[in-house]
């Protein structure tokens, strides 16, 4: 994002193991940040009936878990086999990401409107089936998105033990990051300010996250910039 990742990997070059490690973790952290994973998480949790800081938590581990896992399974053959997705399931990908954020958008403009957004401090039970979608979601974003940027990043590790075991700590502190993103959104939510303006805020959000999610699935076409 903004360059920022080539910036971090350019410390790894010609350094040491520690060095390379640690930008690998840093890569991790920042590459949560980036807008399409927090149009999706922010809004996944928004749209909860249970919106406090440890459920908040959980989702965006399940979304980084998921995340991790297609990272790792399809960034492996590139930095062992150097073969790279193809193009129609790079294009698939990209445009799942754009409708997912879409769908989670009108999800929780519904909800709004239909005022089912009741606040839950602590909540007493966790949907599974709620931490199965933020799994699932993270599923798509680790094939599409700019997960592929990072993993080209590894590629240029000179060692390929070195590069896998470099993607793993990108796939873990990715997981670890969202999930502490995430359990702020939650304690933003449950806060007094917040909580009590959540009813001007919640279409607000809804509405830059749906017209992000159509930006996103038309530029994977180059039908928008």
């Amino acid at each position: 994002m903004f360059g920022l990742d080539e910036r971090i990997a350019a410390a790894s070059d010609g350094a040491s193991l520690w060095i390379v490690l640690v930008v690998a973790v840093l890569l991790g952290l920042r590459h949560a940040t980036d807008p399409d994973h927090l149009a999706a998480v922010t809004t996944l949790v928004a749209s909860g009936r249970e919106r406090a800081a440890r459920s908040a938590g959980e989702l965006g581990l399940a979304w980084g878990l998921g995340h991790a896992a297609t990272l790792f399974a399809f960034g492996l053959p590139i930095l062992l086999l150097n073969g790279f997705l193809p193009q129609w399931l790079q294009l698939a990908a990209e445009t799942a990401i754009g409708l997912v954020i879409v769908y989670l958008a009108l999800r929780l403009l519904v909800r709004w409107r239909r005022g089912d957004l009741r606040f839950h401090a602590h909540p007493h039970a966790h949907n599974p089936r709620t931490r199965r979608a933020a799994f699932a979601i993270g599923l798509v974003h680790g094939i599409g998105g700019s997960a592929g940027v990072g993993v080209l990043i590894l590629a240029s590790v000179p060692s390929t033990g070195l590069a896998v075991f470099s993607l793993a700590l990108l796939a873990v502190f990715t997981a670890v990051s969202m999930s502490l993103l995430s359990r702020g959104f939650g304690s933003l939510l449950v806060s007094r300010p917040v909580r009590g303006a959540f009813g001007a805020v919640a279409p607000t959000l809804g509405g830059v996250s749906l017209a992000f999610g159509i930006w996103y699935a038309t530029a994977a076409w180059s039908l928008t910039p």
